[in-house]
């Protein structure tokens, strides 16, 4: 019998078709997600993946035969599923296996409002009522309803265009000077959504791979992979564009390309975007407002956010928590050193498309470069995330720890993994949740200090 911990993951399901899962496994999870969260109507969307209609329509008939009337919203980004659940007030279930290969697919469900359904908030739960449904055969029986039990109705809604009008109505762009943006979506749902969104703003829109392809003709839809930037890059050259965006997967997360065709890091957009809404914050009465981020992200964050007059909360890494802290803390803007960003006004989800939109408002409003623009945002030598396959994560974090936690002014915690930080220089060594993998990251004001402590502690982990 097969374990669904290998299918359920820490956030969202996510495997491979149909080895892993299927139509009728996606069946009894949408009758789970009814009987955890007890919803009576719920919204469903899914991606370009040749397999997430299929699998998403079984879901809603298995959420239909627990009693949930079902919006299906069909092809859709996760941030505009994260939009239906919010403008609707539903419960919400999103097909996609995000910058996944092509034979994988997965869902990121969500409670009403998009608040967040993972591991410690519902999504165990729906683990463990499916298991109990598989057979010895490896077949699934999901028990009938509850006697009485009216089944749901199946209705489709478009939610596109309210979707863009939404985020349109927080960010104004109608007086920005016109600009040259070359955007990839990676046949992924970028492709979907930019071209509404975009529509009859002051831009001259150079498209790529904008054709919905879950296969993934030209590259893989994961931006953090340096060699799928690489044709954006090109092109943002080639074309002198004032700048590229590079949507992945499921378009909730989006990588910045400057004018001179380099990566500006999702730790200098995290500043950028949390100087915009903090003034907004000001503007609406709101002085010392909160922004979070998470603990690998750049000092930088926290030093702009405090220049700006605000608050920053330091956080762990991954969705659950970060949209957790902002509930706690009512804070108005998070970001990850992944490209999710998150806003309060937008139910405190991440949508890549909105920080886009800041993006093209920021420098569209003043006459320098992005490249100048973003300068005052990258003050740190940063490693970026390097992987290293170790059997013993705990004991090398260990032999880490005992190297470089006992130096003299340095000051360590376990937030999240390990982290070592000294006066002008930190670094973080996690375990990842799903891979036999430590990730690390290091930054430090001198880049050869950054280096040196880089090859220090990659020297324990690979030795």
């Amino acid at each position: 019998m097969r374990d669904l911990k290998q299918l359920v993951k820490a956030y969202d399901v996510r495997g491979v078709v149909p080895d892993q899962w299927d139509e009728n496994l996606s069946r009894a999870f949408g009758a789970a997600f009814v009987r955890v969260t007890g919803a009576t109507a719920i919204v469903v969307g899914h991606d370009m993946r040749p397999s997430s209609p299929s699998l998403s329509r079984a879901f809603a008939e298995g959420a239909a035969g627990y009693g949930a009337d079902v919006t299906e919203i069909g092809l859709c980004s996760t941030d505009q599923l994260y939009y239906a659940s919010g403008k609707l007030d539903l419960p919400g279930a999103m097909f996609t296996a995000s910058h996944n290969p092509a034979q994988y697919n997965g869902i990121k469900m969500c409670r009403k409002g998009a608040a967040p359904v993972g591991e410690d908030t519902g999504l165990a739960e729906i683990r463990e009522l499916v298991q109990s449904w598989i057979n010895d055969d490896d077949t699934v029986s999901v028990p009938a309803a509850p006697e009485g039990t009216v089944e749901g109705k199946l209705s489709q809604q478009d939610t596109l265009r309210g979707y863009a009008d939404h985020l349109l109505g927080l960010v104004d762009l109608t007086s920005i000077r016109p600009l040259k943006v070359v955007v990839d979506a990676g046949n992924g749902m970028g492709g979907h959504t930019v071209p509404t969104v975009l529509a009859g703003l002051p831009l001259d829109v150079v498209p790529m791979y904008f054709e919905l392809d879950g296969t993934f003709p030209n590259h893989e839809a994961n931006p953090l992979d340096p060699k799928n930037l690489v044709d954006l890059q090109a092109k943002v050259r080639e074309v002198g564009a004032d700048l590229g965006l590079a949507f992945d997967g499921d378009a909730d997360r989006c990588f910045v390309i400057d004018e001179r065709g380099e990566p500006v890091s999702p730790s200098a957009i995290t500043a950028l975007v949390a100087v915009r809404e903090l003034a907004r914050a000001r503007a609406n009465g709101e002085p010392n407002a909160t922004i979070i981020h998470n603990l690998i992200t750049s000092w930088t964050v926290a030093e702009v956010v405090a220049e700006h007059g605000g608050q920053a909360v330091r956080t762990r890494v991954g969705h659950s928590f970060i949209k957790q802290r902002m509930a706690e803390t009512d804070a108005i803007f998070g970001g990850e050193h992944s490209a999710h960003y998150y806003f309060r006004d937008f139910w405190r989800a991440d949508t890549g498309m909105l920080a886009a939109l800041h993006v093209l408002a920021a420098l569209g409003g003043q006459d320098r470069t992005l490249s100048e623009l973003t300068r005052e945002y990258d003050r740190y030598a940063a490693s970026g995330e390097i992987n290293s396959e170790v059997a013993d994560q705990a004991g090398k974090a260990a032999e880490v720890r005992a190297a470089f936690g006992s130096l003299e002014g340095v000051s360590v915690d376990e937030l999240d993994g390990l982290t070592v930080a000294g006066a002008d220089w930190w670094f973080n060594l996690r375990a990842s949740n799903t891979e036999p993998l430590l990730r690390l990251n290091v930054e430090a004001k001198d880049p050869a200090k950054m280096a040196e402590l880089r090859d220090g502690v990659l020297a324990i982990v690979r030795g």
